[in-house]
């Protein structure tokens, strides 16, 4: 049976262009080592060069997870052998490894298994202001009011507001050289603002970022998960590539606002993900319309299908429009998230939708390695 599937996983990817060469994949040598086992296991080496679309990794992936028979993917993302740097190293910088004997290129790191973490949740944006940290919030409870174990990490360095949005505020105790999670509404969180004073900002650059997620991920006593939601900081900087290199991740979540530059700036956020090869889990438009509490009506106060239009451009399902709705902000700043406080109110219902809609786009989900060098 492998060597039909095989020939069936080789004619798929005939059909995924680089228009970079103006030829498919497979033409172009960017698939090395194909193997499939009888029991639709599928595994390669993918040649991806910086010049080449990162939007190929999701689409070779997309192209062999639809044939039937297919039950596991994995793709070795690598640069091409000799590829020139972007940029030489700075003054005093130590030279990079040589190559092993035989020209052969040092085996490369990879993101450790997730293990007793579960799913592994990344809740992203490319700029602040978009109601991230909310969604991460409501969306790691309504999964622990569904009966999973969840654990939320508020990786948002600068501004670590999680713990306000969960009403909780002692200091983590330490059993073993492991902090102990706190929890709130049935979600284990840990936090840096449970660490350091409310009014101390973290001045920091990017080894103490990478350092501060991987004690996060490695020194907190979280147990048994079924889900790990991670609250990232905007952007597409440190601590985004932080964690995708110390785990795997099953998928990040893109969050933006329906305007243009919202848009734009999500747009990088989920390219940034695909460069590294986490798959994109889908978009959630916050701040949609505005819900009349009163007469229920929908007023669309910024500019309307923003979302709709990231999550087509990408390739992603649009997992939910969040409207705005009064009283919103007062429940973050007392505590209590608004699937706990009005679970049957349009934010509401919305939010336990799009924590519906992010399980089961996590159980279809599979990751990459990540490009390294």
């Amino acid at each position: 049976m492998s060597h039909t599937l095989q020939a069936r996983v080789a004619g798929a990817l005939t059909n995924v262009r680089n228009p970079r060469v103006d030829n498919d994949v497979i033409s172009a040598g960017m698939v090395q080592d194909l193997t499939v086992t009888d029991e639709g296991q599928v595994s390669f080496t993918f040649v991806l060069s910086r010049d080449d679309p990162a939007v190929l990794v999701r689409e070779t992936r997309r192209a062999i997870k639809e044939l039937d028979g297919v039950n596991e993917v994995q793709i070795n993302v690598v640069e091409p052998q000799g590829a020139p740097a972007t940029k030489g190293p700075p003054a005093g910088a130590q030279p990079a490894p040589a190559p092993a004997a035989g020209g052969a290129q040092p085996p490369m790191p990879q993101p450790a298994a997730p293990g007793e973490l579960g799913k592994v949740i990344a809740i992203s944006s490319g700029k602040g202001g978009v109601g991230k940290s909310t969604i991460a919030a409501n969306v790691a409870v309504a999964l622990a009011r569904q009966g999973a174990a969840v654990g939320l990490m508020d990786a948002d360095i600068y501004g670590p507001n999680i713990p306000r949005m969960l009403g909780v505020t002692a200091k983590p105790v330490v059993e073993g050289n492991k902090m102990v999670p706190l929890e709130a509404h049935g979600v284990k969180l840990i936090s840096l603002g449970l660490l350091i004073e409310r009014d101390t900002p973290a001045i920091w650059r990017g080894p103490i970022i990478t350092k501060v997620i991987q004690q996060f991920l490695r020194d907190v006593l979280w147990g048994k998960l079924d889900y790990l939601v991670v609250d990232m900081p905007p952007g597409t900087g440190d601590a985004q590539l932080s964690l995708a290199q110390a785990i795997q991740l099953t998928g990040a979540v893109v969050v933006t606002t329906p305007q243009e530059v919202a848009i734009g700036d999500a747009l990088r956020s989920a390219k940034m993900f695909e460069r590294v090869g986490v798959p994109v889990l889908g978009v959630v438009e916050n701040m949609s319309y505005f819900a009349c509490p009163h007469c229920g009506e929908h007023t669309e106060i910024f500019l309307s299908g923003g979302g709709t239009r990231l999550a087509e451009e990408v390739g992603v399902p649009l997992l939910g429009q969040i409207p705005l709705q009064a009283g919103m902000p007062d429940l973050g700043d007392s505590g209590t998230p608004v699937v706990v406080a009005q679970p049957d109110s349009p934010a509401g219902e919305a939010l336990t939708a799009v924590a519906d809609a992010v399980k089961q786009k996590a159980s279809r989900s599979m990751s990459l390695p990540i490009i390294t060098g």
